[in-house]
């Protein structure tokens, strides 16, 4: 989740959730004749955790995360978890146990986050084989490069009906967020703009920068803030401290 995200009070729809939503609509909507893969990809930050966690809360979707210490049973565990369904017998048991239970709720897609992690580990099969024989609608969620990585492997590039790049997070977006996080506080469209400036466009970054802006209101009493009150206070970036040529 972004940091920052016990800030937020309720739903936002950035535009990032709404292109997440639409892509899980074709998927469950999709012509029965066509694959039901889709992949939605972008750089760290960009806030596609908190848009799949939008779609499953509107969707009844399953989500789960790969850790990088998976494996093929963990996976199929975690997806029988989230099903509310216990674990049981061999891999081969619990895959033909998610297969069925996938193949009754063809509409509930399955959301598989750091899905870069199936690859490095060898489970992207497995996942092509769940979605194969369910016909469930499966979106992966991954980096940059993961529509790269998985074009070689053409049994399950076939299978992806769309692929969808997260966008950076515009001024729009920013508005969207302080109302969420910087509720009674009216932040100003120059000190936003600087904010996703600052933050390169990235969600998470721009939280963390909404909730520092909305201390700082607070802490002075404040119910507007713009870039002038905001003063030389820093703005959250990311980078790396440059060396101090400490010897």
């Amino acid at each position: 989740m972004l940091n920052g995200d016990a800030a937020v009070k309720g739903p936002v729809a950035t535009a990032n959730v709404a292109a997440f939503m639409t892509l899980a609509t074709k998927l469950i909507e999709r012509d029965p004749n066509v694959p039901g893969i889709g992949v939605f990809y972008g750089p760290s930050g960009y806030g596609k955790t908190y848009a799949s966690i939008f779609a499953q809360n509107k969707t009844r979707a399953l989500r789960v995360e790969v850790g990088d210490y998976w494996t093929r049973k963990t996976l199929l565990k975690a997806i029988l978890a989230e099903a509310g369904q216990a674990a049981r017998g061999t891999i081969a048991d619990m895959a033909d146990e998610a297969i069925r239970i996938l193949g009754d709720m063809p509409s509930r897609p399955v959301i598989i986050d750091e899905a870069d992690r199936l690859l490095k580990l060898g489970m992207i099969e497995l996942v092509r084989d769940l979605h194969d024989k369910s016909t469930a609608p499966i979106i992966l969620i991954g980096e940059e490069l993961l529509p790269t990585k998985i074009e070689p492997l053409e049994r399950v590039h076939n299978r992806v009906l769309d692929w969808v790049g997260a966008q950076p997070s515009d001024l729009d977006d920013a508005r969207q967020l302080a109302g969420s996080i910087c509720r009674g506080i009216k932040l100003s469209d120059d000190l936003l703009a600087a904010i996703v400036k600052e933050s390169d466009g990235r969600a998470r970054r721009i939280v963390v920068n909404l909730v520092k802006a909305g201390e700082m209101a607070r802490n002075r009493g404040l119910k507007a803030l713009d870039l002038k009150t905001w003063g030389q206070e820093a703005l959250h970036s990311g980078r790396a401290p440059k060396p101090r040529g400490v010897r």
